[in-house]
């Protein structure tokens, strides 16, 4: 049920210019409490069809989808972080403020990581509100949730410059006015301290990703329970033995009955190029850390992918290459096995889709479609290249989207307002190949019936949905392809190199990538083990975890599952859909023709260990939003997170045994301090399974660093090496926090296994840890017990210095020659510049472009006035403006952060 303090968000909307009639709900506030409610609370919706709403953020999208208008994903990501992340820690610190009497930092302490977000957000996007230029349902959600915090603006912190003018900006405006003296009375005050004395002691769900600022201790702890404290000092000590036996599986992995059977799958890479950062965390590298994890829950796991290798992408490269495709098939394939391989991905099989498993299994599905009758033929006027003497594949082909007017829209999709697109609709297409104007052309093509599916994929839908863990921006996704009603989907090509179509007058034709691609998942498996069916048509024993990046949603969760359910074969579908945003890099996007930023293929050379890669990409995995890759921040990263936080507490505990106890975990004497911090870490424990039970890999990182701070503290408070040379009690004390702290080192190198598997592996042999170790505990149990010798402690991470970091900005900035000695075959020609192009003029403008980027993000840094950051900004547009005309392109306005393609 809603909270009293949420109602604001509510109110808003009668108040404003978007709310519907008055009659679709009733006004006062009293009138809406719902009969069946035992304990009234505001604000609750009853809809005509009787449904109730009580969450005033689900309240506010049903208004503004009422008023006809549609929330873009940007919107939809706030509303989904408001949700999940802001309601909790406002809570929390409501109740501090309210209840406690708390007043100033010590009130905020809750929310100070999400006000560093919003403020983060708006920097990020250089705008004046959460979406754009305007406000919109994510800005009065929000706002309405910090008003009853920052009412008199006296509580905002000094540092949030850009927070404050926004929430100053929102209490301007008429609606929030009238909403504000609507609700803010002194009995509506004293009925939201009444509420929140009734509750329980709130906390915030979880933290946002790491900060470059020190955190305070969680907030949650003072929510620790004297049953809590006992709880934890019992499971310590029951050592070991409280430890489940680690789980075995067979060779090949198959279901067992009985046991959790867990079947992850990441997007087929295309074979075509070498995989960027962002290729990397967007599926493989995601899903590589749920199946270590699983696997360290003794589930039993089989983690597949292989690469895509059918299509006009492939015949493009090897055209490029003067290769056959098998040829640039084979050569990018041994290409991602050894980026994918020195990343410590952890696949159980990494296939490819042109084997005659992947032929067999596809026409067999499409044979049961036909026979079923999901399938239909028809006439299909297609783009044609006549230069390049090919149809034209739909990501090849690149105009002006019809609907929305952006310029970069692809022949299926646009990627900025999220619609469906037929080729041939674009504005202005062109060949993504020679940049000529195709042609249009017809074909006789086959299509899969989706509409025939429709109702099977909702039913289906509606059933994983509230079973399964779908990323919001997954459901989102899919709801937009389900809102105007399904079309049917062309599943055949005009192309040479793909799975051929077993059916007479369509035996010159091949299947469509996106129909077969998935489908390679099977094959890839089947490849595995001929027992792949008992994965595949399982779906009672199996929970299937799909990971990808955003714009593979659509073809996960409507297309490839449409082609199941039309087989009728009991084939296991899909129970979590994680999507990820997009990775940016630095101010752009990544280019390997323009030699901008990190390839797989360079990450090694840089001399940067693949475990800090590996971190670095987690702790800014783009789960609600777009983030950027940034070379300031991973320098800042390694050096505060890992090096001075979790390698500087790991190696003092070590060396601490090996120092003052002569390589031999010493005996402990637990004090109600100690037995507090173990229920802390356990808490921090709890959590980081909750979080990864729910796939929220990045949040769960945060946990790891949250226990080697607390560590880092513990020592720094109780000076064993001070102690060691005081009296009896002293060295007690000094044996019992090195112990415990040693102790605390060996958890963390379970709990970073998922993460930074090198480092766990480091850890535990400088530990010499017990097999028990490879199996994540459910509570902090005592592995290193009182006399276990340890081995040779040395430092787990070094130092990034300034200089290194910007000779590989620079050598990664663009406009520099690739390193011949890296990959040289991997590097893709540059498409052609149009006749009359000045390119020395191009260079310049560039070079500048890059160096007032720079300047721009340094001032966001510093944060400087927002006057002064908004016209560098002009000045970096104005720069990108003159490139285009240069370059000889239309210069448009930069697309929106969340809306920008891989």
């Amino acid at each position: 049920m809603a909270r009293d303090d949420d109602v604001m968000q509510w109110i808003y909307w009668h108040h404003g210019t978007r709310q519907p009639p008055l009659t679709a709900w009733r006004w006062p506030p009293t009138e809406h409490v719902v009969p069946f409610l035992t304990q009234p609370c505001l604000p609750a919706l009853q809809l005509d069809s009787g449904a109730v709403l009580f969450s005033p953020n689900a309240i506010c999208r049903y208004f503004f989808l009422l008023s006809g208008k549609e929330q873009d994903d940007v919107a939809n990501q706030w509303l989904e972080w408001e949700a999940t992340e802001l309601q909790p820690a406002v809570s929390a610190a409501l109740y501090l403020q309210l209840v406690q009497g708390k007043s100033g930092e010590e009130a905020l302490a809750p929310v100070r990581e999400a006000l560093a977000h919003v403020d983060q957000g708006l920097a990020q996007r250089g705008t004046t509100y959460l979406t754009g230029d305007a406000e919109s349902v994510a800005d009065v959600v929000v706002w309405g949730a910090l008003f009853p915090l920052f009412q008199d603006g006296s509580c905002l912190p000094d540092n949030l410059g850009l927070l404050g003018s926004w929430f100053r900006s929102m209490s301007q405006l008429a609606p929030c006015r009238a909403a504000a003296a609507a609700v803010l009375t002194p009995e509506g005050a004293r009925e939201l301290r009444a509420h929140l004395q009734r509750q329980p002691v709130p906390s915030p769900a979880f933290k946002r990703p790491a900060t470059n600022e020190p955190e305070e201790e969680e907030s949650a702890e003072h929510a620790l329970s004297e049953e809590d404290i006992a709880a934890a000092a019992d499971a310590w000590a029951q050592g070991t033995a409280a430890l489940p036996e680690p789980w075995q599986p067979q060779h090949p992995v198959l279901p067992v009955a009985g046991r959790k059977n867990v079947l992850i799958t990441s997007a087929l890479p295309y074979v075509n190029n070498v995989p960027h950062l962002g290729n990397i965390i967007g599926c493989v590298l995601s899903a590589d850390v749920f199946a270590r994890y699983c696997r360290l829950r003794n589930w039993n796991t089989l983690y597949v992918c292989g690469t895509d290798e059918y299509g006009t992408a492939t015949e493009t490269k090897a055209m490029e290459e003067g290769l056959t495709p098998r040829q640039i098939c084979d050569k990018y394939h041994a290409i991602h096995a050894r980026v994918y391989s020195w990343f410590g991905i952890s696949f159980d099989y990494f296939g490819r889709t042109t084997t005659p498993q992947q032929t067999k299994i596809a026409q067999d599905i499409f044979g049961r479609l036909l026979e079923r009758g999901f399938l239909r033929s028809d006439m299909v006027e297609q783009l044609r290249c006549e230069r390049c003497q090919r149809f034209l594949a739909d990501r090849f082909v690149e105009g002006i989207c019809p609907f929305c007017a952006y310029e970069e829209a692809r022949g299926d999709q646009c990627d900025k307002c999220g619609r469906l697109i037929n080729a041939i609709e674009l504005k202005r297409p062109q060949c993504k190949i020679c940049h000529d104007s195709p042609v249009v052309k017809s074909s006789q093509h086959l299509f899969l019936d989706l509409p025939k599916l429709e109702q099977r994929l909702e039913q289906w839908l509606e059933q994983s949905w509230a079973t399964g863990d779908w990323t919001a921006n997954a459901r989102f996704i899919t709801r937009s392809w389900l809102r105007d009603g399904l079309r049917p989907r062309c599943i055949t090509r005009d192309l040479a190199w793909g799975t051929p179509v077993p059916l007479d007058g369509f035996r010159d034709k091949v299947f469509y990538v996106w129909f077969d691609a998935p489908i390679g998942y099977l094959s890839i498996t089947a490849n595995y083990t001929d027992q792949w069916e008992r994965w595949w048509k399982n779906p009672e024993q199996v929970e299937l975890y799909n990971f990808m990046a955003k714009d593979n949603v659509p073809f996960h969760s409507v297309v490839f599952p449409c082609s199941l359910l039309g087989a009728e074969d009991g084939y296991t579908l899909v129970n979590h859909l994680v999507a990820t945003e997009y990775l940016n890099y630095e101010d752009g996007k990544f280019s390997k023709s323009r030699g901008v930023g990190v390839f797989g293929d360079m990450a090694e050379d840089t001399g940067i260990p693949a475990d800090v890669w590996r971190f670095y990409l987690l702790s800014l995995r783009p789960e609600g939003q777009d983030s950027a890759f940034s070379w300031a921040d991973l320098l800042l990263r390694n050096n505060s997170e890992l090096l001075n936080n979790l390698g500087n507490f790991v190696n003092r505990a070590g060396m601490f045994v090996c120092k003052f106890f002569g390589g031999c975990v010493p005996e402990m004497e637990l004090s109600s301090d100690d037995k507090r911090l173990l229920a802390r870490v356990g808490l921090e424990l709890r959590r980081y399974t909750q979080l990864l039970d729910k796939v929220r890999i990045r949040d769960a990182l945060r946990c790891v660093l949250n226990i080697s701070r607390h560590g880092n503290q513990y020592i720094q408070v109780n000076e064993p090496w001070k102690r060691i040379k005081g009296n009896d009690a002293d060295r007690g004390r000094a044996s019992t926090v090195t112990g415990v702290a040693v102790n605390m080192a060996c958890l963390l190198s379970i709990m970073l296994q998922p993460y930074m598997p090198s480092i766990s592996a480091s850890i535990q042999d400088q530990l010499r840890a017990p097999p028990a170790c490879c199996v994540l505990p459910s509570a902090f149990v005592c592995t290193l017990p009182p006399g276990h010798r340890i081995g040779t402690v040395t430092p787990l991470f070094q130092k990034l210095e300034n200089d290194q970091v910007e000779a590989l900005r620079k050598r990664f900035g663009g406009g520099q020659p690739e390193d011949d000695a890296l990959e040289p075959q991997a590097k893709a020609a540059p498409p052609k510049p149009p006749p009359g192009v000045d390119l020395q003029k191009v260079k310049e403008l560039s070079e500048q472009v890059a160096k007032q980027g720079t300047h721009v993000r340094e001032l966001k840094a510093a944060k400087v006035e927002k006057g002064q950051i908004d016209r560098e900004v002009a000045k970096l547009l104005e720069l990108k403006r003159q490139l285009a005309l240069v370059e000889g392109r239309p210069p448009e306005p930069p697309a929106p952060k969340g809306k920008r393609k891989k």
